[in-house]
């Protein structure tokens, strides 16, 4: 070994110690690959070590423009290091809202790299996705269709199916049309014969989205046995090893998502599917999983989309613990989605609505309704996502029926989610919400059968697809009709199984509407036992909800319920002000 070589691969071997050491030393491994220019290396090697010190503090630490002059540096040298310069600095640019700016780079990039297929396709790729997020599917779907025809030139079966399953996601919205077509992809995995690694990749691939398809469309019960497959296919890739059959063509080398990351993503529609469900302490366990799991990958991988995954938990089970009566914990929870998007301004302009959505659900909780209200419309127009849209407006007309003074607006939003009428989403579970909105109406209004007719609709909805949250606030409402109504028998007939799911869930709120309601029934009825048992039930509800309401008003994040424009605040002062009523019931 000649001396350039020993002292190279020295500092190579001593940078790559530190990278990967429990903890990493990350200013240790750039002071050793920093100490290679020291050298006046070949070009080459110079180029390399631009690339790999590029990367190091892409991945590793904030220092991103110390990062994009060491990746330009790179760019401009030699083919088997400018491709991946290139899809760093495209990254890069993504984080830091220079899209505009990646667009071209990726271009020339795709341009130069037709012979090399591993870049040439991951580069269309990356170049679709930017196409989606501004989203201009039809450019998506035509550099999909370019890759997937590259695909098939160079002879990759593989990655030729990655890119048809993208411009399938890409191409078809309505979902009535997506389950067909998925379908067809599935028995084109089954029967494909290659590499097992490759085989159960694309399954995984596959499987995510027809789940995510199911979850849009609010069908949780429908979705169970693609969810089951997808955790046997997670449990069968995890035990295979990546060197054990190397892809002999090239283009077959590209992964649409690592294996750790994969796992992380099957936890994570685990826990979407646990929300809708209305299963809360399942979703929870698999919170803590996923997180784990992300905390142990961002220690020697700075991904992007592990903070994506990481924001997306967290939005879950925010709304989990708003429901469960842990309002304090779901807000400090809230200022940790915060603190993650002050990091990324691609992340807070991908997230923002969802932040203003969260922080309007707190709000309610909170009996802060003019605050719910800033927040709903606030997060209106900051979102084109029209499910989003229909959750957001679904939540706001509930904000205005508890004022009961906003009539001229209530009855505009109403219109714009009439379930019986051009609903605008194909969304189940938004259905059967909005028949429960109306119902909910119609109870303050004192029109009894009518809301009698919502609710019963919102019941045979989620009872046909398990959403078991929707049926315990629909059984309680429909028990509390039946209560004024003087039917004492029926009422009981529907609060008992309400507390019973209430109780599964567990949701809070509902316990103590319900509770109130056996104490009132069981009274009625001269049960005094009863009455005595269920009046404790709701104290002891009453009180919990309290002490977690005082706590949460009490802490310095509440301040984020008046934040309604800009980047996520910095600092948060300490409320020092009065703290507001109980939440109410719903």
């Amino acid at each position: 070994m000649s001396a350039p070589e020993s002292w190279y691969l020295a500092l190579l071997g001593f940078a790559e110690h530190f990278r990967t050491s429990s903890p990493p030393k990350i200013r240790l491994c750039v002071h050793c690959l920093q100490a290679v220019f020291q050298f006046k290396p070949p070009q080459r090697v110079e180029a390399r070590t631009h690339l790999q010190l590029g990367s190091v503090l892409y991945h590793h630490t904030k220092n991103s423009d110390l990062a994009r002059s060491h990746l330009e540096k790179a760019i401009a040298q030699f083919e088997d290091v400018k491709f991946e310069a290139a899809s760093l600095l495209s990254e890069l640019y993504c984080q830091q809202n220079l899209v505009d700016s990646a667009k071209p780079l990726l271009r020339k990039a795709i341009q130069i790299s037709q012979q090399t297929p591993y870049w040439h396709c991951r580069l269309l790729f990356q170049l679709a996705q930017l196409h989606t997020l501004e989203k201009d599917l039809v450019s998506a779907c035509d550099l999909l269709g370019v890759g997937a025809e590259y695909a098939r030139v160079v002879g990759s079966e593989y990655t030729r199916l990655l890119f048809l399953y993208s411009i399938h996601t890409e191409n078809t919205r309505k979902l009535q049309e997506v389950h067909p077509l998925l379908t067809l992809c599935g028995q084109i995995v089954e029967n494909w014969q290659g590499n097992p690694i490759q085989k159960e990749s694309l399954r995984v691939f596959f499987l995510v989205l027809q789940v995510t398809h199911y979850l849009d469309a609010g069908q949780v019960k429908s979705v169970k046995p693609c969810l089951k497959q997808l955790q046997q296919c997670i449990q069968t890739i995890s035990t295979l090893h990546d060197d054990e059959i190397l892809p002999s063509n090239p283009a077959d080398l590209f992964h649409w998502l690592p294996k750790e990351h994969m796992c992380v993503l099957v936890y994570l529609v685990t826990v979407m599917h646990s929300m809708q469900a209305g299963y809360l302490e399942k979703a929870q366990k698999y919170t803590d999983k996923a997180l784990m799991q992300l905390e142990k990958l961002k220690m020697l991988d700075c991904s992007p989309i592990l903070s994506s995954f990481q924001v997306i938990l967290l939005e879950h089970i925010i709304m989990c613990r708003l429901v469960t009566g842990h309002k304090a914990t779901a807000l400090q929870e809230i200022s940790q989605v915060c603190q993650l998007c002050q990091q990324s301004p691609r992340l807070f302009s991908n997230h923002a609505a969802q932040l203003h959505t969260l922080l309007g659900l707190y709000c309610i909780s909170v009996n802060c309704m003019d605050n719910a209200e800033a927040q709903f419309t606030t997060a209106l127009r900051l979102t084109t996502h029209q499910e989003l849209w229909t959750f957001i407006v679904t939540n706001l007309a509930s904000v205005y029926i508890r004022e009961g003074n906003r009539h001229q607006e209530l009855y505009s939003l109403l219109e714009r989610i009439n379930p019986d009428h051009n609903f605008p989403v194909s969304s189940h579970c938004l259905r059967a919400a909005a028949f429960y909105i109306r119902g909910l109406l119609s109870f303050f209004q004192g029109r009894y059968n009518e809301a009698k007719r919502f609710l019963r609709e919102t019941l045979k909805m989620s009872n046909a697809e398990d959403l078991n949250r929707l049926t315990a606030c629909s059984l309680v409402l429909l028990g509390h009709i039946f209560y004024v109504l003087g039917n004492h028998r029926e009422s009981n007939n529907m609060v008992v199984p309400a507390m019973q799911l209430a109780s599964k869930i567990p949701d809070m709120s509902v316990q103590l509407w319900s509770s109130a309601l056996l104490k009132d029934l069981n009274k009625a009825c001269g049960n005094t036992m009863d009455a005595h048992e269920a009046a404790q039930m709701h104290q002891n509800f009453s009180q919990q909800l309290l002490q977690d309401h005082i706590a949460a008003c009490s802490l310095p994040e509440h301040n984020l319920i008046s934040w309604t424009d800009g980047p996520p605040p910095v600092q948060i002062q300490a409320q020092n002000g009065p703290t507001t009523s109980l939440a109410s019931l719903l």
